[in-house]
């Protein structure tokens, strides 16, 4: 009778293509990889990242309150500081998520390490949420501790914190988005100032932070309600003090639409590797 050896009774290791993925539908382990380098990356530096925006903003708002405040009568039922407050926490929120995109990719490609990023075994879609997770938990830091110094020193409390809380996610999330798609096509930082300086800024000034749209001229009002950050700012307004310039749906579902649209267009980008690879 034949005797077989260990290596001809050993069933046989299916061979695996180059460049074939080896960990399944998610590589779980990068992506968490990627996130927690995101996270680091602005921890490290929390009194530029978490500390400055939370003191930017108590110094806005003790600027306009000694300036107009006294004076100003109430906005939409409330005292004209009250109904700043969410919008300026907003808008540094949103400033902040998208700075924490936009910074880590165009760092990356004027140092020449993009690299570090592409070679391991990440798809596009994990890419993406990787740098998203480090937006949202920025903006959600920062929103906390913004929403904790309301509390605190105007007695603020939030009349509804999940709606509050999630339309905070969704503006990380849509900047955030905006911020690896201008990351990706920004090739030095004059084009980045550039976009962060005509875009996000206006985006963010122009819809309702400071003011109520309802008292805007028809046009202008109607401009306001085709910025998507207006429903993202309105949305926290209702969340904080209970009132809003929309309905709270409809901004849940315009912000959820800009988000899944942006979103998509940067996974496409990271997918082809556009501006990415040589």
């Amino acid at each position: 009778m034949a005797q077989h050896t260990p290596e001809q009774t050993a069933p046989a290791t299916p061979a695996i293509a180059l460049g074939e993925r080896r960990f399944g539908r998610m590589n779980w382990l990068g992506l968490r990889t990627l996130a927690r380098r995101e996270i680091t990356r602005f921890l490290v530096v929390w009194t530029q990242t978490l500390m400055a925006p939370m003191v930017t903003a108590a110094l806005f708002l003790m600027i306009f309150n000694i300036a107009i405040g006294p004076g100003r009568g109430d906005v939409m039922g409330v005292p004209f500081i009250e109904f700043l407050a969410p919008g300026i926490m907003m808008m540094t929120v949103i400033q902040n998520a998208f700075a924490n995109t936009s910074s880590s990719i165009v760092i990356t490609k004027v140092q020449g390490n993009i690299v570090d990023t592409l070679m391991p075994p990440l798809s596009g879609f994990e890419i993406l949420l990787g740098y998203l997770a480090g937006a949202v938990a920025r903006g959600v830091l920062v929103a906390l501790g913004i929403g904790t110094g309301l509390m605190l020193v105007l007695g603020v409390v939030p009349e509804h914190p999940l709606v509050a809380l999630l339309f905070v996610v969704l503006g990380a999330l849509f900047l955030g988005g905006l911020g690896i798609v201008a990351g990706v096509f920004a090739e030095k930082f004059d084009q980045m100032a550039a976009i962060t300086n005509f875009i996000v800024t206006p985006l963010a000034f122009l819809s309702g932070t400071f003011y109520s749209v309802e008292a805007l001229p028809p046009v202008l009002r109607l401009l306001s309600h085709l910025n998507p950050v207006f429903y993202l700012i309105d949305g926290v307004r209702f969340g904080v003090i209970g009132t809003s310039d929309s309905s709270p749906l409809l901004g849940l579902l315009v912000c959820s639409l800009s988000s899944a649209a942006i979103g998509t267009l940067a996974w496409l980008m990271l997918r082809s590797g556009y501006r990415l690879k040589s």
